[in-house]
């Protein structure tokens, strides 16, 4: 009675709260307010010191607060992507899973002689690459998977958002040192679907938070290997790479590597499937779902 009674919200209410609006008010004020930190931070820490790798935690906290605030007062809804309680079972896991995927794919390269280490660099660039993890893991999986694919689905349905979510998380590595259009296509396979996959899963995002963190973290710091392009990082492991760009990356690093695509892809497909047939895929807004049906006790 409570709902028949209930008023209908006004025009630019139902305008805010429409899911295109919504995407685009969350993900601008996102990036906004963690590239605002971002510079700041940059001004007044040192690279590769603890404070620098502070920093980037306060942009990474910085961007859950705007996130969570956006879905408290303009979606009003509750916090049931980040909740807290769940960070220390969940967000462990995703990093096992991300730092487990890199190594085992590295392992493949190694083996087929494509990736050598050359010595043990002891603690090298931790600080820098912490920072980068947590930065780049946090704000893009926010961004990308809370954001853009969780609006898009609920427009577009789970199929059509994962695979444009994919593209545009292809395209957004375009631009990085060294890209190319094989990179782009890599990191759209394994990182779209693994990471959206990751996501769909639970509906949370502390999982693929790990992945991603833990992901660019072993590359960088474990591997002293390009992320995503730019120059080799001085990580723990000082590595050389040698062989075909399909089987290297080249200079875009192991991302854009066949092997790194095929490991990546292959779980990402799996964990999909999961979602699948525990009744994750939802239809485009369009479609109109049975209700369920009333069952008298």
């Amino acid at each position: 009675m409570d709902d028949v009674l209930a008023p209908k919200p006004g025009m630019l209410r139902r305008l805010i709260a429409f899911p295109l609006t919504l995407m685009i008010i969350e993900f601008f004020a996102v990036a906004i307010g963690a590239s605002l930190l971002t510079a700041l931070f940059r001004r007044f820490f040192v690279k590769d010191t603890p404070g620098y790798f502070l920093g980037g935690l306060s942009v990474a906290v910085l961007a859950i607060v705007i996130y969570l605030a956006a879905r408290r007062w303009i979606e009003r809804i509750a916090n049931d992507e980040l909740p807290l309680p769940l960070l220390p079972r969940e967000l462990p896991l995703g990093l096992l899973i991300g730092a487990g995927l890199f190594t085992l794919m590295t392992g493949v390269v190694a083996l087929m002689g494509g990736i050598v280490v050359e010595r043990v660099n002891g603690m090298g660039a931790l600080w820098g690459m912490l920072a980068m993890a947590v930065t780049s893991g946090t704000i893009e999986e926010i961004m990308f998977r809370g954001v853009l694919l969780r609006h898009l689905e609920a427009l577009l349905g789970t199929w059509a958002a994962l695979a444009i979510t994919s593209a545009l998380f292809g395209l957004a590595h375009l631009t990085n040192p060294g890209a190319s259009l094989f990179a782009a296509f890599a990191i759209a396979m394994e990182a779209g679907i693994l990471l959206g996959a990751a996501y769909l899963w639970k509906r949370r995002l502390w999982i693929p938070i790990g992945i991603h963190a833990a992901w660019n973290f072993t590359q960088g710091w474990v591997f002293s290997v390009p992320v995503s392009g730019g120059k080799a990082p001085e990580g723990w492991l000082i590595t050389s790479r040698n062989g075909p760009e399909w089987l290297t990356g080249g200079a875009f690093g192991l991302e854009a590597s066949v092997i790194a695509m095929l490991v990546a892809t292959v779980a990402g497909l799996l964990l999909l499937l999961r979602v699948a047939k525990q009744g994750g895929i939802r239809p485009p807004m369009w479609v109109k779902t049975a209700p369920e049906p009333i069952t008298y006790h």
